[in-house]
């Protein structure tokens, strides 16, 4: 056996053993079925024992196929779908009794025979696509396309498509292999009919089998192939006067293209009847209609209709494929509303002249308006609005203006010479409207002053050519031009005045004139009558008299003797004025006399109670004057009893006594021992009164301080300390001088 194991030779396979593939049909319903049977011919029947594994059988999924192990039939337990799983490989086993393998393992294929059992199917349900308005036929639109789960390399999966609903005129045709949709026809309109809603459908068996359908819908692109068109040919509209920037009205327009595209957008043009420029239109870009407005104000009363030509056209010009149209023309009548509008003063301001100190009542203007309301009944009235000097008056129907009060001048209320004032004037309309306007009053100035002379007196020297010149002067209350010097030179009612006085301009000013003497006068005073005359129109003149002092002449022209030169030049002075000087220095000579009298009754009211007051004891007074600290004596001062007693100072004198210390009390002894505790304060007191009750010969401010003694190891300090921080340069003792003669020593020493 092992030899023959050895060179045993390739044994051949019978044909019982090799299956063939096996063809069943999906969805085959006589189950269990008969798929085939196999054999082995090595041992006898009924010697074997057939088995079977794979998919199916013992694998996912499970039970669809078994086999009869005895017999070696191999049956079919359930449906078969070729979509989920097209064929089976299996492995057929042969054993005998005893498990031993009698046969090599062979395979069993079992394919799944397509039925058509699956309908095909859209991608999607609705398919979109565009193409634009008046495309030529054989324009693609869009691709449709469905797939098929049954078998491809069989009838079951090939499919055709068709259109099986698209409205009338069948605009559209699809291709039945491929799906795609084309224009079939010319005449796109989207005016007509803006999209197409096709029903398409797919079929397999080549278009014989099952079928589904889906939805193809095609929009129309616009192109501008409609032109804009009024939806009418006149259109009317109004407009009150005066307006500017307001929107009269709209002028509807239709367009058949897409709205809001650029081919439905309109452009609007005024052609004619607006050569003014006084209106504008626009367009609505919401509706796409015109917007007709007024720029410029209108007056009725000028024009108070309007017709204009209006056109329309798209933004974006028309296609050339487009049918020819004229253009869209449109008749636009306006309106111009009358209303109420304010008076308006034609001169404003206006510019008048008025003399000075014209008289009231006097009509100087009339200042009236305009109403620009032509075409309606109305009145005007006026008043003054402004009259700051109440100067003025106004008639509130003529517009006449007159003065009321004399016009003067100068006056606060001019401004550079000019009188404002303001004028209103109201329509009677409701409700009214007034203007206001501006009246400027010019002052003229009028020659109503004559000049005056200035100065009207005084002094030269009275040798010609040493001198002998005074400079004169003119004022004059008007205006300028300014005053003339006197003229001429001297008054013609006095001729002989010339022999021996001259009068020129002074270096050519006509206000200021020079006075000299022509020959040698004796000192004293001279009147001279001058005549003064301005320059005005008619020229104002009047004569007045120069007081001139001739003095005598020094060597440089000026007078040796000023005080009698002033003294005679004093004598032309008038009576008047010299009767007021007088009088005002009587008059302060008795008030200077008043006042040095009460200042002297005031002295000695004061001197005489200062006597008085010396009788009494001044100890206690002279205390506070003096008083320098504790323990601190002045050598210095002044020995108080030398004001009481005088006779007791004298050489001869005996020693004092104290009229204040009782009698027979001994001298103290000093300095005294100040108290050990504040506990005895009462008695340390009581000794220092008796000490200088007792001592003669010490002054009394020597203990005062003495009594302000707190104790000791007080915490504040004496009160000596800051009466001894005052130096005598705190004081002013000036006014010890005004006491009388007892104080004179006091002043003497701290004056």
């Amino acid at each position: 056996p092992q030899a023959w194991g050895q060179h045993e030779a390739p044994r051949r396979v019978k044909r019982a053993w090799v299956i063939p593939p096996i063809s069943v049909s999906e969805n085959h319903k006589r189950i269990p079925h008969l798929l085939v049977q196999i054999k082995s011919d090595k041992q006898q029947p009924g010697g074997v024992i057939y088995s079977i594994k794979g998919p199916g059988v013992d694998e996912e999924p499970l039970g669809i196929f078994s086999i009869d192990k005895f017999s070696g039939k191999v049956f079919l337990n359930a449906m078969l779908d070729r979509e989920e799983q097209d064929r089976y490989r299996l492995r057929a086993f042969a054993l005998d009794l005893g498990g031993v393998t009698l046969e090599d393992p062979t395979d069993l294929e079992i394919i799944v025979v397509d039925q058509n059992d699956n309908r095909p199917l859209f991608r999607q349900d609705v398919f979109t696509g565009s193409v634009v308005e008046g495309a030529e036929p054989g324009t693609c639109v869009m691709t449709v396309d469905a797939t098929d789960a049954d078998d491809p390399d069989t009838d079951n999966a090939a499919l055709r498509y068709s259109i099986l609903e698209q409205g009338a005129a069948g605009m559209f045709s699809i291709n039945a292999t491929t799906g795609e949709i084309c224009t079939a026809r010319p005449g796109l309109d989207r005016e007509t009919m803006g999209v197409y809603n096709l029903t398409v459908q797919a079929a397999d068996m080549s278009g014989d089998g099952l079928t589904t359908t889906a939805m193809a819908v095609i929009y129309l692109e616009d192109i501008n192939d409609n032109p804009p068109e009024f939806t009418k040919e006149e259109f009317s509209m109004e407009v009150e006067e005066q307006a500017a920037g307001v929107d009269m009205g709209k002028v509807f327009v239709h367009d058949k293209d897409l709205a809001g595209s650029p081919s439905w957008l309109a452009k609007f043009t005024i052609l004619e009847g607006d050569p003014e420029g006084a209106f504008a239109i626009r367009t609505d870009p919401h509706t796409n209609d015109g917007v007709l407005s007024v720029l410029k104000p209108l007056d009725h009363e000028v024009r108070d209709r309007f017709e204009l030509t209006v056109s329309v056209q798209n933004e974006r010009p028309l296609e050339p494929s487009a049918p020819g149209s004229p253009r869209a023309l449109a008749t636009v009548r306006v309106r111009v509303r009358d209303v109420n509008e304010a008076p308006a003063f034609r001169e404003n301001p206006r510019r008048i002249s008025v003399l000075e100190g014209t008289p009231p009542g006097t009509a100087i203007t009339t200042y009236t308006a305009s109403d620009p309301d032509s075409h309606q009944l109305q009145s005007l009235s006026y008043a003054l609005l402004y009259d700051p000097a109440d100067w003025l008056q106004m008639d509130p129907r003529s517009g006449t203006v007159r003065t009321k009060r004399e016009l003067l001048h100068p006056s606060a209320f001019l401004q550079g010479g000019w009188y404002i004032a303001l004028v209103l004037a109201r329509d009677d309309a409701e409700p009214p409207l007034s203007a206001t306007g501006t009246l400027s009053i010019e002052i003229l100035e009028v020659n109503d002053h004559a000049p005056q002379l200035q100065p009207p007196a005084g002094v030269l020297c009275g040798r010609p050519g040493r001198g002998g010149t005074l400079l004169l002067g003119a004022t004059d209350d008007d205006r300028p031009p300014p005053p003339g010097p006197p003229s001429p030179p001297l008054s013609p009612q006095h001729p002989q005045l010339a022999r021996n006085w001259s009068l020129a301009r002074f270096n050519g000013e006509v206000t200021h004139a020079v006075l000299a003497v022509l020959a040698e006068l004796p000192e004293g005073p001279y009147s001279l009558p001058l005549l003064l005359r301005d320059s005005g129109t008619p020229p104002r003149e009047q004569q007045q008299l120069l007081n001139v002092s001739v003095c005598r002449c020094g060597r440089d022209g000026a007078c040796l003797d000023g005080a009698l030169a002033a003294a005679s030049a004093g004598a032309g002075i008038t009576l008047g004025a010299l009767m007021i000087i007088v009088g005002s220095t009587i008059l302060l000579l008795v008030l200077v006399a008043l006042g040095a009298a009460r200042v002297r009754g005031r002295r000695r009211a004061l001197r005489k109670g200062l006597l008085q007051r010396s009788r009494d004891d001044m100890r206690d007074n002279i205390l506070n004057y003096d008083e320098q600290g504790g323990g601190e004596e002045d050598q210095d001062a002044y020995d108080i009893n030398q004001l009481r007693h005088p006779e007791l100072f004298s050489p001869r004198a005996k020693p004092p006594l104290r009229r204040d210390a009782p009698l027979g009390s001994g001298t103290p002894v000093a300095p005294r021992k100040l108290p050990s505790s504040p506990s005895d304060i009462e008695e340390f007191i009581n000794e220092g009164l008796e000490a200088a009750d007792s001592d003669p010969s010490v002054p009394p401010y020597d203990t005062a301080l003495i009594y302000d003694y707190e104790g000791s190891g007080s915490v504040a300090s004496p009160l000596s300390s800051i009466v001894s921080s005052l130096t005598d340069e705190d004081q002013d003792y000036d006014y010890l001088s005004e006491w009388g003669p007892r104080f004179r020593r006091l002043a003497d020493l701290y004056g």
